[in-house]
């Protein structure tokens, strides 16, 4: 004879009455309430704008937006300008490992238990925290002809002394330029998100594996990569929609010059929609589209590939 399962013992269904539903709903509704009227109206509206032709004198007369289907869209593809931009979006994608790498690496270097960290750990973090109209006037000091840049690089013999390089002037070196200063703002803020995750990962695992005589890199790579996935997939998603949404470096430091070397797709939104005399807010609104659909595709990329180096697993 087999032996008889034990049958298991059904779980009761938690009842709630009407007064638990409407107060948990009561807690809810303010934040509901401010992500409708700020977040997920904006949204619903700003991609309605983009099939409709909405702006310069229709907008002035107070008129309502017409729709005219995929019309923006083609325009968009037609315009050289937006094609030159959103070229330029994706090249500043180079930016994002570079930038992972170097935070991730830090990150591991202050979580170190040594005397003064902490001062290390809050410098790091100080460019985050600095105002883009202060670090323009400081990275344009440091671009300028007589800058510190071309100083320095004139001592180092790199150089000749007194030479005058416009590095913001200059249509082969301002994208990278303006690049090192988003990686200038963008470092400690993803480093902190890395010693989060660094500090999170038990110490036990260190310790075995010290026992067992790995030594520091066989550890990182064998205990630190793998428990990091998480943050690094959360860190690299945020990093490619910061680099496709460049705006404030490009506006205050090159306003997309020259010969529009920096000019970038958030850049082309905002200038037809709040540049000039057009306010073309259809437009603009269909190349913001653009921009969201690039940035979902490669969002989407980057969970393929981190579910790929899992081993298939989600």
């Amino acid at each position: 004879m087999t032996r008889s399962q034990p049958l298991k013992a059904k779980q009761p269904r938690a009842r709630y009455s009407l007064r638990d539903t409407l107060l948990s709903y009561g807690f809810l509704a303010p934040a509901l309430i401010l992500l409708t009227l700020f977040t997920f109206y904006p949204l619903a509206y700003g991609s309605y704008l983009g099939f409709t032709e909405y702006g310069g004198a229709r907008f002035a007369q107070g008129l309502a937006p017409k729709w005219i289907g995929l019309e923006n869209f083609r325009t968009l593809a037609a315009d050289p300008l937006f094609i030159t931009a959103l070229g330029n979006s994706v090249k500043y994608l180079v930016i994002v490992p570079v930038l992972q790498l170097a935070s991730l690496s830090v990150a591991v270097l202050v979580n170190k238990n040594l005397p003064g960290m902490a001062f290390f750990r809050a410098a790091y973090y100080v460019p985050v925290v600095t105002s883009i109209s202060l670090a323009a006037v400081m990275w344009d000091w440091v671009y300028n002809k007589e800058g510190t840049l071309n100083w320095a690089l004139g001592v180092l013999h790199i150089i000749p002394e007194g030479s005058f390089f416009g590095w913001l002037n200059n249509e082969q070196t301002a994208f990278w330029a303006v690049m090192l200063v988003t990686f200038w703002r963008g470092f400690g803020y993803y480093m902190v998100l890395y010693l989060a995750g660094l500090q999170g990962i038990p110490a036990e695992l260190e310790e075995a594996a010290v026992l067992d005589g790995a030594n520091s890199w066989k550890r990182f790579w064998s205990i630190t990569v793998p428990l990091m996935k998480p943050t690094i997939l959360l860190c690299s998603l945020l990093s490619t929609i910061a680099a496709l949404r460049v705006l404030e470096e490009v506006l205050v430091l090159t306003n997309g010059g020259p010969l529009n070397s920096t000019y970038t797709a958030l850049m082309y939104v905002y200038s037809k929609a709040f540049q000039g005399f057009n306010f073309d807010y259809g437009l603009a609104s269909a190349a913001g589209l653009v921009v969201a659909v690039v940035a979902l595709l490669l969002s989407v990329v980057n969970f393929r590939l981190f579910r790929e180096s899992d081993g298939g697993e989600s």
